[in-house]
C-alpha cells in the first residue's frame, strides 16, 4: 500500500508536538505493516523555492526522508477533474489539486493531511473516505498491526465535571474565548453535573463532552422560542480523529432521546478550516442564529417533518435527521445474517453483548461505537443500493434481528486486502490480517447504524409472522409489508421513521 503525505504534516510548527509525535508514531506503523510513505514532486519543488537558506535546509533535511511518487499525474490534462475542482492561480492551489489527483488517478491509495480544504474538496470528487488526518490515519494502521500485537483501543467515560482539572490544556483555548469560563466550570461543578471524557495516555483529556437539558427560550438572533432542548456546554476533541467525535454525536443524540428532548444545540466560534463545524454538518447540526457574543448557534432536529423530507434523497433524510430515516417506497428493505463475532465486532454498544476487560470500569469503547460502519459479506447480491434499510439477524447464537441500518454505499467483487482497506478506510474493526484471511471475492457495505431495535425479534417470531421462511444465510429482500410486519414487531417509534 502506498500513502502520500502532505509535507505541510512534516514541516508543521515546532511547538506542535502533539502533531510531530502522532507524525513519527505513524512512521513507525507504515513500517510494521509495509506500508509505503511518498511525497510529491510538486511540495518538494515548493520548499526548495523558500528565500531562507536556513529555513529550506531544515525543511527539506525532513522531507527528502520521504521518498517521491515518480512520475506523478497532471490534473491539467482532465477536464473531468477540472470542472469539479477548477484550478485557481496560486502555487498552494496547484499542489493541492496535484495531492488530490493522485489519489483520483490511484496513483496511491490514501492521502494524509491536516488541510480541511484538502478534505472538502475530496468529498467533492467522493475520495473524502480516502483523505485522512493524521488522528485517523493512526486508528485505521493500528487496527492493521497483526492482531496480537493490537493494543486496547480508547474509550470514554462518563464522569463529574469537578473530577476534571481546570488547569488541564485542554482548557486553554476556551478560557481565552470565555472571559467567565472558569466561573462557569465551578459553577457546573457545584451543581454536580456530568459529562463524557476521553484522557490521553500521560493523564490530560483528550476529548470532552458537557451537556445540558434546558428548557428556556433562546436568546439569539434571530429568537427561538421556550422549548425543552439539549444544549452541548463543551465539545473537544483533539488529534484523536474522527471515531470518538462521531461517539459524543451518538452519545448526544442518545441523551437526548432519553430526555424527551427533540433538539440539540450547540454554540461556537467558527475558525476557517473549522473541524468541528465539519463533523456536526455531517449529523445534521445547521446554522440558524447567532447569539449576542457573536457566536453561532447550530441546531439539530433528531424528527423529520414529512413536507421537508420528501424534499430530500432517502440518504439526506438519514444523514440530516439521524437518528430518523426515510423507509417508503423509494427504498428496498433487506434482512443481512452476521456471525456473532462479528456482530460483537460492528456492535460494541449492544446490551446483549460480552463486554470487554475496560468497560467493566463503565469505559465505552470507541471502536465499533461509531455511526457510520463498513460490513464485509460474500454476499452476491446486487440489488442493495444507497439508501436501502438493512436489518442484521445475529445467527447461530442469538438467531434474532437486532439492528437498523441505512446504506451509503456497496462495493462488489473486491479480491484484494489493499482495495478493501481503501474502501473501509476510517471506519474498519478488521486487521489487516482479517482481511487477508477472508475468502474473496468480497462485497463491502458502507452503512449508517441508527439504533439497535426496542425488541429483537426472534427467528420463530420471523417465521410466524410470515417475514421469513427459513433462516436467512444470505442477505434477503423483504417486501414493504413483510417490512411494516417487522419495524412493527421490533417497536421501531414511528416518529423515527418518514414514508
Amino acid at each position: 500500500m502506498r500513502v502520500l503525505i502532505d509535507t505541510n504534516i512534516i514541516i508543521y510548527r515546532e511547538d506542535n508536538q502533539i502533531l510531530s509525535q502522532n507524525l513519527q508514531s505513524l512512521n513507525q506503523i507504515f513500517h510494521k505493516v509495509g506500508v509505503t510513505p511518498l511525497v510529491h514532486p510538486l511540495s518538494v519543488y515548493e520548499l526548495e523555492k523558500n528565500p531562507d537558506p536556513q529555513r529550506r535546509g531544515i525543511m527539506l533535511s525532513k522531507v527528502r526522508a520521504y521518498p517521491q511518487l515518480e512520475s506523478p499525474p497532471n490534473p491539467n490534462h482532465d477536464s473531468v477533474f477540472s470542472e469539479k475542482i477548477p484550478a485557481r492561480v496560486g502555487s498552494n492551489n496547484e499542489i493541492d489539486n496535484a495531492l488530490l489527483y493522485c489519489v483520483y488517478k490511484d496513483a496511491v491509495d490514501l492521502l494524509v493531511t491536516e488541510d480541511r480544504r484538502l478534505t472538502a474538496k475530496a468529498a467533492r470528487l467522493g475520495i473524502d473516505n480516502r483523505v485522512f488526518s493524521i488522528s485517523d490515519a493512526l486508528d485505521l494502521f493500528q487496527s492493521l498491526i497483526p492482531t496480537e500485537k493490537t493494543t486496547a483501543p480508547p474509550g470514554v467515560e462518563e464522569d463529574f465535571i469537578y473530577n476534571l482539572k481546570l488547569s488541564d490544556p485542554i482548557f486553554t483555548t476556551l478560557k481565552e474565548d470565555y472571559k467567565e469560563f472558569e466561573e462557569w466550570f465551578r459553577k457546573s461543578s457545584r451543581q454536580g453535573r456530568k459529562c463524557w471524557v476521553h484522557y490521553n495516555s500521560d493523564g490530560s483529556i483528550g476529548a470532552l463532552l458537557i451537556y445540558k437539558i434546558e428548557e428556556e427560550p433562546l436568546d439569539t438572533i434571530p429568537p427561538f422560542p421556550k422549548k425543552k432542548r439539549e444544549k452541548i456546554s463543551t465539545f473537544i476533541v483533539r488529534n484523536i480523529g474522527q471515531k470518538i467525535g462521531e461517539l459524543f454525536i451518538k452519545l448526544a443524540v442518545d441523551i437526548a432521546i432519553k430526555n424527551g428532548t427533540e433538539e440539540i444545540y450547540l454554540t461556537h466560534f467558527t475558525k476557517p478550516d473549522d473541524r468541528l463545524v465539519e463533523l456536526i454538518s455531517e449529523y445534521g447540526f445547521k446554522l440558524e442564529a447567532r447569539n449576542l457574543r457573536g457566536e453561532e448557534v447550530f441546531i439539530k432536529r433528531i424528527y423529520a417533518s414529512l413536507e421537508l423530507a420528501q424534499t430530500l434523497l432517502p440518504l439526506e433524510v438519514s444523514r440530516q435527521y439521524y437518528p430518523s430515516f426515510y423507509d417508503g417506497p423509494k427504498v428496498r428493505k433487506f434482512i443481512i445474517p452476521i456471525w456473532p463475532e462479528n456482530h460483537e465486532r460492528l456492535f460494541t454498544d449492544f446490551k446483549g453483548r460480552q463486554t470487554k476487560l475496560p468497560e467493566h470500569s463503565g469505559m465505552f469503547i470507541i471502536e465499533g461505537n461509531t455511526i457510520k460502519k463498513a460490513y464485509l459479506s460474500h454476499t452476491k447480491n446486487k440489488h442493495i443500493a444507497t439508501g436501502d434499510l438493512i436489518f442484521f439477524y445475529r445467527s447461530r447464537d442469538l438467531r434474532m434481528v437486532t439492528s437498523v441500518g441505512v446504506i451509503e454505499t456497496v462495493h462488489t467483487d473486491l479480491t484484494t486486502p489493499d482495495d478493501i482497506i481503501k474502501i473501509v478506510g476510517k471506519r474498519t474493526v478488521y486487521s489487516r490480517d482479517d482481511i487477508e484471511r477472508m475468502k474473496k471475492p468480497l462485497t463491502v457495505i458502507m452503512f449508517r447504524h441508527h439504533f439497535h431495535v426496542k425488541s429483537p425479534v426472534p427467528y420463530k417470531a420471523l417465521k410466524e409472522l410470515g417475514i421469513l421462511t427459513f433462516a436467512p444465510q444470505s442477505i434477503t429482500y423483504i417486501n414493504d409489508s413483510k417490512y411494516y410486519l417487522l419495524s412493527e414487531a421490533c417497536g421501531i417509534d414511528r416518529r423515527f421513521t418518514v414514508h
